[in-house]
C-alpha cells in the first residue's frame, strides 16, 4: 500500500528538512520577538504552487476509502464546504465532463492551462462550464487550443479532476484541527509570477520588460506584460531580471525577463526593523559561471521523475518563483549568503533572501524572523507536470512538525497557501475586485485581448476606486479559488472560514499584527478581506498535531 511512497522517502531523507532537531527553550527564547497586535510573533508563510480548491478539498470532508488506501475518517463535527458534493457538481456537470477522484496511485499528472486569459476563457463570467473547451487563439486567424491537458492516466478532460483526503490526507488533518477557508482567492488571473507577486505587493502592476532575452535575442511583453508592451502589468511567468540564475539556467536563455518598480511588504517591515526573509530551496548557489553570475544547480526529483523536473524547472530553485527578486530595493542578485545565522532576517548582503537551509539554521539557534515566506525545492512544490501531492505532503509535514516541536510554537502562526490554480476547475467565481479591459495587444490591432471574462478584451471596466484606480489596468481579478490554511495554537480548531479573502489578506494579516500600515500604489491590501476570523486570540484552541511525513496521518494530537 505503502510502494509509492518509497521514493519520494528516499530522496527527502538526504535533503535540508532532516537538519537536527530545534535546540531546547533558553532563557532568552524571547530575543527574536517584536511587539506585536496579537500573541503572534512569528507568521510562517508557506507557498506551495498550482491548486485549485476543488482539486484538493472539492469533497471534504468525505473521502472513497477504497480498499487498500489510507483510510480518512472526519470528525462528528466537521463543518461543511461549498465544494463540487454540496454543490451537486460530481453529476451534471456543466462542463459537460463530470469530475473524477484521482486515486492514489496517480499521484503525477500534467500541467495544465492557467493563463491569464485562458483562466478568464474558461471561467466565462461566472458560468465556469469552459474548462473542457478549445481556447479562441488571441491571433484570431489561427486554430483553439484545448484548455485541459491530456494525461496519459486521467485523458484529455483531466482538468476536472480532483484528490481527496486518502491523497492529500495531511492538509486535510490539518484542516480538521485548525482552520481552513473555503472562500480564498488569487488576487489576480494568472500563472506564478502573477501569484508570487500579489502575496509580496497585492499588485502586478509595473512591469518593465527587459529588452534583451538570456540569449541575446528581442524580448517581447506579449503574454509577459498586460498589452504586450513594454511596461504595465505582468500577467505571465516572465522572469526576474535582476536574479542571476534567470540568466545562467540552461533551460532559459529563451525566457523574457522583466523588473518590477513599487512598494513591497519587505519595505515594511524594513521600515519597523523587522526581521524577515524569503526562504527557497535551492536558493544556495552551486557555483558561478565566468561572467561571475551566480549557478543555481542544485536538483532533485521526486516521483515525477528527473525528466519532469529537468523540463519544467531545472532544478530546485525557480526564479519566478521569487517575487521580491523582481524588486530592485529586495532583490538579492548573486544569491549571497547572509553574514552567519544570527543575521539571518536582519538587513546585510543577503538582503533578506535566503535558501532554505537558513530557515532551519535560524530556527534552530532560536531566531526565528518576524516574518517568513517559504517556498519548497521545485520537486515538493506541488505544481502538476513535475512535482505531485505526495513529494508536497512530505515537505509539508516535515517543516510544520519541526514549527510545532520548537520553542517558538505558542507564538506561530503558519499560512499554507497557493499561488495559482493550475488551472485545475473550480466551480466558485469570486467578486472582481479589479477590473480590466486590456483589448488589444501593442503592434498587433488585430489580436483578441488579454482580457476575457465576459468577452474578448473584457473584465469589465475599470473605476477609480478599486486597487491602481483606472491606471493599472490587466489586473482582471479576483482569480481562481485557492487553498487557504491556517496551522497556529491559536487557529480556531474544526473550522471553516467563509469570509472572502485574497492572497493579498495575507500580507494585510501580517501588517496589521505588526502594525505597520499598508503598501500604497494601488496594492489590494488596501480592500483585502481580514484572515483574523480564523484565530481565536482569547486562549489558545490547538495543539500540536504531530503527523507521518509518509502518510500524512496523525502520530501524536497535544490540546491545550
Amino acid at each position: 500500500m505503502h510502494s509509492r511512497f518509497t521514493k519520494a522517502i528516499a530522496i527527502a531523507a538526504a535533503y535540508a528538512l532532516t537538519l537536527v532537531p530545534v535546540v531546547p527553550a533558553s532563557a532568552d527564547r524571547d530575543r527574536d520577538d517584536f511587539p506585536s497586535n496579537t500573541p503572534i510573533k512569528h507568521v510562517v508563510v508557506v507557498f506551495q504552487e498550482n491548486v485549485s480548491f476543488d482539486h484538493y478539498f472539492g469533497t471534504y470532508p468525505h473521502a472513497a476509502n477504497l480498499p487498500g488506501e489510507l483510510d480518512f475518517r472526519a470528525k462528528r463535527d466537521t463543518p461543511t464546504v461549498n465544494g463540487l458534493e454540496s454543490a451537486g457538481l460530481l453529476t451534471g456537470n456543466p462542463n459537460g465532463v463530470n469530475p473524477v477522484r484521482i486515486p492514489p496511485s496517480i499521484p503525477v499528472t500534467c500541467d495544465e492551462d492557467h493563463n491569464y486569459r485562458d483562466e478568464q476563457w474558461a471561467f466565462h463570467g461566472g458560468l465556469m462550464d469552459r474548462f473542457t473547451t478549445p481556447v479562441p487563439n488571441q491571433d484570431p486567424s489561427k486554430a483553439a487550443s484545448p484548455f485541459s491537458c491530456n494525461d496519459a492516466n486521467l485523458g484529455p478532460n483531466s482538468v476536472m479532476d480532483y484528490y481527496d483526503g486518502n491523497t492529500v490526507t495531511a492538509l486535510w488533518n490539518y484542516a480538521q484541527n485548525f482552520a481552513m477557508s473555503d472562500n480564498s482567492f488569487g488576487t489576480t488571473f494568472g500563472p506564478s509570477t502573477p501569484g508570487a507577486l500579489n502575496l509580496a505587493a497585492g499588485n502586478t502592476f509595473g512591469g518593465v520588460l527587459v529588452p534583451t532575452k538570456p540569449n541575446g535575442t528581442a524580448a517581447s511583453g506579449v503574454g509577459n506584460l498586460a498589452g504586450g508592451g513594454t511596461a504595465g502589468s505582468v500577467i505571465g511567468d516572465a522572469r526576474p531580471g535582476l536574479d542571476d540564475c534567470s540568466f545562467t539556467t540552461a533551460g532559459l536563455q529563451g525566457a523574457t525577463l522583466v523588473t518590477v518598480n513599487g512598494k513591497n511588504i519587505g519595505d515594511l517591515l524594513n521600515a519597523r526593523g523587522l526581521t524577515w526573509g524569503w526562504f527557497q530551496g535551492g536558493f544556495a548557489p552551486t557555483g558561478t559561471d565566468n561572467k561571475g553570475r551566480a549557478i543555481c544547480g542544485q536538483h532533485h526529483s521526486g516521483l515525477a521523475g528527473d525528466d519532469a523536473v529537468t523540463q519544467s524547472s531545472n532544478g530546485d530553485y525557480i526564479p519566478h518563483h521569487e517575487p521580491f527578486q523582481y524588486f530592485a530595493q529586495t532583490a538579492n542578485p548573486h544569491h549571497l549568503p547572509p553574514g552567519s545565522p544570527t543575521t539571518i532576517g536582519q538587513t546585510d548582503q543577503a538582503n533578506h533572501q535566503y535558501d532554505l537551509a537558513d530557515f532551519f539554521a535560524a530556527l534552530k539557534i532560536g531566531r526565528l524572523p518576524a516574518v517568513s515566506f517559504i517556498k519548497a525545492p521545485a520537486y515538493q512544490d506541488g505544481h502538476a507536470g513535475y512535482s505531485d501531492p505526495i513529494d508536497e505532503q512530505f515537505f509539508l509535514v516535515n517543516l510544520v512538525n519541526k514549527l510545532m516541536e520548537s520553542n517558538e510554537w505558542q507564538e506561530t502562526a503558519i499560512i499554507i497557501s497557493y499561488d495559482d490554480s493550475d488551472g485545475w476547475y473550480d466551480h466558485v467565481m469570486g467578486p472582481i475586485a479589479t477590473q480590466s479591459n486590456e483589448s488589444s495587444i501593442a503592434g498587433h490591432p488585430t489580436f483578441l485581448g488579454d482580457d476575457f471574462l465576459f468577452g474578448a478584451g473584457n473584465c469589465g471596466a475599470p473605476t477609480s476606486t478599486q486597487p491602481g484606480g483606472t491606471g493599472q489596468n490587466g489586473r482582471c481579478g479576483y482569480g481562481p479559488r485557492l487553498p487557504l490554511l491556517v496551522i497556529s495554537p491559536w487557529a480556531r480548531r474544526n473550522f471553516v472560514d467563509h469570509t472572502v479573502t485574497d492572497q493579498s489578506s495575507i500580507i494585510r494579516f501580517i501588517e496589521d499584527n505588526f502594525g505597520l500600515g499598508r503598501i500604497g500604489g494601488g496594492s489590494a491590501d488596501a480592500i483585502a478581506g481580514s484572515l483574523f476570523g480564523m484565530f481565536d486570540f482569547s486562549k489558545p484552541r490547538a495543539g500540536r498535531v504531530i503527523l507521518d511525513p509518509n502518510t500524512g496521518t496523525v502520530v501524536r494530537a497535544d490540546f491545550d
